[in-house]
């Protein structure tokens, strides 16, 4: 009896058995995929200029502030806005109107002040940068950029005064503020720290837009024996060099290198303002996330003004005449001034 219970039980163990070794094994499980991580959105950036009355292709200041927004514009993948003024009326609304579609906008000039003001409180939430205007905005929404203009002018009076045959020089600005100022003084110290003996005339043509008027001012200095004339006067540049084209006599270009402005080679230099680089410095500090309103000022010893020789006019002499001056104002040994004032009370400094 024992022996048949003990068999029965085998047998029902190797039959449970069986039925498990039979049992379907359940299916692997597939692992459960990892999000990819994603890499940080960019933010979406977007600036813009307004100009002055002079407009783009002044071949001088406006187009030099183009240059600089498009580089950065270039280099961020951003395409940059415009829009052009051609009365000081259109300031305000033109940066308004700027400011509702940018993130930064950007005015040149230093008749934009009021305008800035105003457009800085109403567009709180907006970045601006500003080129030329002297007055510090303390507005935490803006960052200002000017130059030591006087400086450059210094050089390229230098230059002029070493060049001229006939002792007379002249000096054409546009409108007659104290930011235009600085390059006439500028001019007017260094002309005389080389040729005490030379006279400069100066005329202001009351805008920046108008290269008849230029030429006309140009064409008059010219009757007067001048034979090297400096202009600050935007477009209306375009017409002094026309008059020296057409009569002989030496310009000087500013902002950038006006040579090929000249169909004669008759640019002898050009005094140098980077405002290209100012437009540059505002746009990148917008996009680096380092914006601060406030000013910067730039100089010779930042290389934010200086000369240039496009046209290969310039002797060695006259170049070595210029850097030893550079130097010096550089190093603070000569200090150049920056008022209609500071230029009476100027004693002129010679250097060999």
């Amino acid at each position: 009896m024992l022996k048949r219970v003990l068999v029965l039980l085998l047998v029902l163990t190797l039959v449970f058995a069986g039925f498990t070794g039979c049992a379907p094994q359940p299916a692997p499980t597939e692992p459960t995929p990892q999000p990819t991580p994603t890499e940080p959105t960019k933010p979406v950036l977007s600036f813009g200029m307004v100009t002055d009355v002079g407009g783009l292709g002044d071949q001088s200041f406006n187009d030099s502030a183009w240059a600089g927004l498009q580089k950065a514009g270039t280099e961020l993948s951003v395409e940059p806005k415009v829009l052009q003024s051609t009365k000081q009326d259109e300031y305000v609304p033109n940066l308004g109107s700027l400011a509702g579609t940018v993130d930064l906008s950007v005015a040149v000039g230093f008749l934009f002040e009021d305008a800035m003001k105003t457009a800085a409180d109403q567009y709180g939430d907006k970045k601006f940068g500003a080129i030329d205007i002297s007055t510090d905005l303390a507005k935490a929404n803006v960052m200002q950029v000017n130059f030591k203009e006087h400086e450059g002018s210094f050089l390229v009076g230098v230059i002029a005064g070493m060049t001229t045959k006939s002792n007379v020089v002249g000096f054409v600005g546009g409108m007659d503020f104290p930011l235009i100022q600085r390059f006439q003084v500028g001019f007017e110290a260094g002309v005389a720290s080389v040729n005490p003996k030379a006279k400069v005339l100066v005329n202001y043509t009351g805008a920046f837009d108008n290269p008849d008027k230029g030429k006309e001012v140009a064409l008059t200095q010219f009757q007067q024996k001048a034979d090297v004339i400096f202009h600050a006067s935007g477009a209306c540049g375009i017409g002094v060099i026309q008059a020296a084209d057409e009569k002989g006599f030496w310009a000087i270009g500013v902002d950038q290198d006006q040579a090929a402005v000249s169909k004669n080679n008759k640019v002898l230099c050009s005094m140098i303002k980077r405002v290209d680089v100012g437009t540059y410095t505002i746009a990148k500090a917008y996009a680096d996330n380092t914006f601060k309103g406030g000013v910067v000022e730039l100089g010779l010893k930042e290389e934010g003004v200086g000369y240039s020789d496009g046209g290969n006019n310039l002797t060695p002499e006259l170049k070595e005449a210029a850097e030893k001056y550079k130097t010096a104002i550089i190093e603070g040994k000569v200090v150049v001034p920056v008022t209609i004032d500071d230029m009476k009370a100027f004693k002129p400094v010679e250097i060999k």
